[in-house]
C-alpha cells in the first residue's frame, strides 16, 4: 500500500532533477544515434586503433553490422549505464537518508503512516524515475532511428534490450537505496550508495581491458548485463538478467524490513 499525498510530493520534487537527466540523454542518445552512416561508424571503430584499452573498458567492441549493434556498442557499455546509476544514487539519497540526517523523518512519522508505507512509497518513487529515463531513451531512440534511418532498426531487439537494461537499474537502484536505508547520514548514503555502483563499474572496466584482469569480472554485478549477448541473444544472457531482477526484489524487501527496524531516534 502507498501513500499517495507522499508519492506525488516525492515525484515533484524528483521532476527538476529527471528533466535534467533527460536532457543530458538526449545530448548523447540523439548524436550517437544520427552517426549511424559507414563513414561515422568507420572513424568511431578507427577509436580502436588509436586508443584500444579505453574503448574495451567501457565495453565497446568494434565491427557493428547492424543498427542495434551500433547502439549496443556506443550507448550501453557507458552512457546508459552511469547516467541513469547517478539518477539512482542521487534519488535514492534523498528519499531516505535526507530525512533522517536533518531529523525531517519525524514528520513524516507523526502522521498516521506506517514505515513499510513510507519506504514502499519511496521505492516507488524511485523505480517510477528509472522507469520514466528508460521509457524516454526508447521512444527517444526509435524517433531519431525512424526519422533519419527507416526500416535500420529492429525494434523489437531494441525493446528487449531496453527491458534487460531497466532491470540492471532496477538492481543499481535496489543497491543505492538499502544503503540509503542503512545510513543515518547523506554523507554515508552518498559514500555507500555511490561506492558501491562505481566500485563494481570500475572493476568491470579492469576486467575489459585485459586476459590478465578478466578474473575481476567475476565480482561485479555489471558483468551479468552483456548487451552484444542480449541482441544475439543468447540463454545465459536472460538467465543472468534474471540473476538481476531477482536480487533486486530481494535488497528491495530487505530495505524495507531494515527501514521497520531501524532506530530512528526520532
Amino acid at each position: 500500500m502507498l501513500n499517495w499525498p507522499l508519492y506525488k510530493k516525492e515525484m515533484k520534487s524528483s521532476l527538476k532533477m529527471l528533466l535534467i537527466f533527460i536532457a543530458v540523454i538526449s545530448l548523447y542518445v540523439g548524436m550517437i544515434v544520427t552517426m549511424y552512416d559507414a563513414e561515422a561508424m568507420k572513424q568511431l571503430d578507427g577509436f580502436f586503433d588509436t586508443m584500444p584499452g579505453i574503448m574495451e573498458a567501457v565495453g565497446m567492441v568494434p565491427g557493428a553490422t547492424s543498427m542495434i549493434g551500433f547502439l549496443a556498442t556506443y550507448l550501453y557499455g557507458f552512457i546508459l549505464i552511469i547516467i541513469p546509476m547517478t539518477f539512482s544514487i542521487l534519488c535514492t539519497n534523498r528519499l531516505i537518508a535526507k530525512y533522517v540526517d536533518n531529523t525531517s523523518m519525524s514528520t513524516l512519522l507523526a502522521a498516521p503512516i506506517k514505515r513499510h508505507t513510507i519506504a514502499l512509497t519511496q521505492i516507488c518513487v524511485l523505480l517510477t524515475g528509472i522507469i520514466i529515463i528508460v521509457l524516454y531513451v526508447t521512444i527517444l531512440q526509435i524517433s531519431i532511428a525512424n526519422a533519419n534511418f527507416p526500416g535500420e532498426l529492429d525494434i523489437n531487439k531494441l525493446l528487449i534490450l531496453n527491458m534487460c537494461l531497466l532491470t540492471l537499474h532496477f538492481f543499481i537502484g535496489s543497491v543505492c537505496f538499502i544503503c540509503s536505508t542503512i545510513a543515518n547520514s547523506t554523507s554515508a548514503s552518498i559514500g555507500w550508495g555511490a561506492g558501491i555502483p562505481a566500485l563494481m563499474f570500475i572493476m568491470q572496466m579492469l576486467g575489459n581491458v585485459g586476459d590478465k584482469a578478466e578474473w575481476v569480472k567475476n565480482f561485479t554485478f555489471f558483468t551479468l548485463f552483456n548487451a552484444q549477448d542480449i541482441i544475439e541473444p543468447t540463454r545465459d544472457a536472460f538467465i543472468n538478467i534474471g540473476i538481476l531482477g531477482v536480487g533486486a526484489l530481494i535488497l528491495l524487501f530487505a530495505s524495507v524490513e531494515i527501514f521497520i527496524a531501524k532506530d530512528l531516534n526520532v
